[in-house]
């Protein structure tokens, strides 16, 4: 007589929330030569510019195309802040940020090792004191929940690989009267000289911070090229 020997995997349900969050969250399909074929809320993520860039990062004409000076004063930093510039990439904003800041203290974050020495290197020869550099990840911006007065993120978000986790990230470490200013080439205007992918609309912003409970509190519009959009904490 023949013997029938049932399998049963057994599969934990914590597993498979997982995998079906994931499935939900992000798709995968063909789309543009310079993205990675992964779309959040209808939007493709576009390819991270490595260190490499570092040239087109300070590019002499940057402050023309940008008004970086603008941005800055759109901030309204005080002498107290703790601000954190989330891929600061080569430092170009974090050097604007730190005399402002002068009794507080700029973290500048990055998932590139190679940007993040470009960082000491400047601020060292400088000797700025104010200047924390801290090694991210894909996820995380590794910042204690509540503590940063204002998070800056410019022309980054398009490129991140897990876009829901660091806005949840970015949320968590926000004071709760804090304020997040997401710049991205304004992806409305076809006059941006910028490739589709590495551009955002005010209304694709505003559906993805609100999936993350952040609001749009004002877009200022006295940039060049790009969105000022100025989140907060919904209530």
């Amino acid at each position: 007589m023949k013997k029938i020997i049932f399998l049963i995997l057994i599969v934990p349900a914590t597993s498979f929330c997982q995998i079906t969050n994931y499935n939900k969250e992000y798709t995968f399909k063909r789309g543009d030569i310079n993205g990675i074929g992964k779309w959040y809320m209808g939007r493709e993520i576009a390819h991270i510019m490595g260190f490499q860039g570092i040239g087109w990062l300070e590019r002499s004409d940057r402050e023309k195309e940008e008004k970086a000076s603008i941005l800055i004063q759109n901030m309204g930093i005080k002498p107290n802040d703790i601000i954190a510039d989330i891929g600061a990439g080569s430092g170009y904003h974090v050097l604007k940020m730190a005399p402002l800041a002068k009794n507080g203290l700029i973290y500048a974050v990055d998932i590139q090792n190679e940007m993040l020495e470009e960082i000491n290197n400047k601020v060292e020869s400088k000797k700025i004191k104010n200047v924390k550099t801290i090694l991210g990840s894909e996820k995380n911006i590794y910042l204690p929940n509540n503590s940063v007065d204002k998070i800056l993120m410019v022309d980054v978000y398009h490129e991140f690989n897990y876009p829901k986790e660091m806005i949840e990230s970015v949320k968590n470490a926000l004071k709760p009267n804090g304020e997040f200013f997401l710049i991205e080439y304004r992806g409305e205007d076809p006059r941006v000289p910028i490739k589709k992918i590495h551009k955002m609309t005010e209304k694709q912003a505003v559906k993805e911070m609100l999936a993350a409970d952040l609001i749009l509190k004002e877009n200022k519009s006295n940039l060049p090229w790009q969105h000022c959009m100025i989140f907060i904490k919904k209530d």
